[in-house]
């Protein structure tokens, strides 16, 4: 899952040993050593998207930015208008360069007034941070890495029983939605959001409490067939929903508006990073488009760099491909262009190892399971 690195270097999640013991297979991603899976990608899946499965995102990063200029700190450097976001509320939101291109895509929960908590991609977090730290020119914002906080997240459709068995204030939260909380007399996040397209919380606190917390919610997950999930799974079920991951569907050569992530800027807020470039770009037309592609046999799976054809000509490139349990079909998500070139509902081919696969263009999800 990700490019080979010296064991010695990778960073380590404190439950590190609790995954060993649960018989985890292992691996290098974004510079840390995760689960990658445990009783296989296909059942983890299937306990998601059937019952409830508990991840190990420690990961990722958690950065605090507090202050009385910490907003505008933030609506200079992120695309989404944080004004929207009441407190106890989060947006998601893109960090752009300066022609519009993608450099991180990340969630921004608004804790307090002037407190907001950001959660970039595991190999950004430290880019992010140092922009960050670039941007802080007074003393009215303050940062605060949490290199010492865990992360876990319970998604599925009886993750509500299972967090509320913890935590009850967390029943009463809606989507995108969080909270502050204790545990073992440890501040804690609680978010109801997550990457999976489930009914899903996401749960931020010290690493010092991480392994009591993911024992107390394994006990509560035991009673609806839950089980521990790695980042194999979450990448299938992520893709199902159509969601971009950074470094294979959003990338710095690319805009945000090719991505189809236009619903992310608020290009009336006033001035951001990439700001001027998308507006240049909206106005003279997109070279390329994000679009879903649903393979129709089933033996075609698309994998990323795969080339698409439209007769004899090649009009695009996969980014991200699997298998759909669900669909029981190969899926992916690939830029086509011109955009014109494949309309959504027709059809194309993709090019697997020298023999072609009649794809569907789509718009995802491609399934529906809308947040409730």
């Amino acid at each position: 899952m990700d490019e080979p690195q010296d064991p010695a270097e990778l960073r380590h999640t404190p439950l590190e040993a609790e995954h060993e013991r649960l018989g985890a297979k292992l691996g290098p991603f974004a510079g840390w050593n995760m689960p990658i899976e445990y009783e296989g990608a296909l059942a983890e899946h299937k306990a998601v998207r059937e019952r409830v499965g508990l991840f190990d995102l420690t990961h990722l990063g958690k950065v605090e930015v507090r202050g009385p200029g910490a907003i505008g700190l933030l609506q200079h450097m992120v695309t989404n208008d944080l004004r929207k976001a009441a407190e106890g509320e989060a947006l998601y939101n893109l960090v752009l360069n300066d022609g519009g291109g993608v450099i991180e895509d990340l969630i921004v929960y608004r804790i307090g007034p002037e407190r907001f908590f950001v959660v970039p991609n595991a190999s950004n977090a430290p880019r992010v941070l140092r922009m960050l730290e670039e941007e802080t020119a007074t003393d009215r914002v303050h940062l605060i890495y949490h290199q010492d906080w865990c992360f876990l997240a319970v998604q599925g459709p009886e993750s509500v029983h299972v967090v509320t068995t913890l935590f009850p204030d967390a029943g009463a939260l809606g989507f995108m939605q969080c909270l502050e909380t204790e545990y073992r007399r440890r501040p804690m996040i609680v978010t109801r959001s997550g990457y999976t397209g489930e009914v899903g919380f996401e749960l931020f606190t010290y690493e010092d409490v991480a392994l009591p917390l993911w024992n107390q919610l394994t006990s509560a997950m035991d009673p609806y067939g839950g089980m521990a999930c790695g980042l194999a799974a979450r990448d299938v079920l992520r893709l199902e929903m159509g969601y971009p991951l950074y470094g294979q569907d959003l990338f710095e050569s690319g805009t945000a508006l090719e991505a189809g992530l236009g619903w992310a800027v608020s290009f009336d807020k006033g001035e951001f990073r990439g700001r001027e470039a998308l507006l240049e770009q909206k106005a003279a037309g997109l070279p390329s488009r994000l679009r879903g592609l649903k393979m129709e046999e089933r033996r075609h799976i698309p994998r990323a760099h795969y080339p698409v054809f439209s007769a004899d000509r090649v009009i695009g490139e996969v980014t991200s491909g699997t298998f759909s349990p669900m669909l029981q079909s190969g899926i992916g998500l690939a830029y086509i262009w011109p955009p014109e070139a494949a309309a959504l509902g027709d059809v194309v081919e993709v090019d697997i190892r020298g023999r072609r696969g009649r794809a569907t263009v789509v718009d995802p999800p491609f399934v529906d399971r809308s947040p409730r």
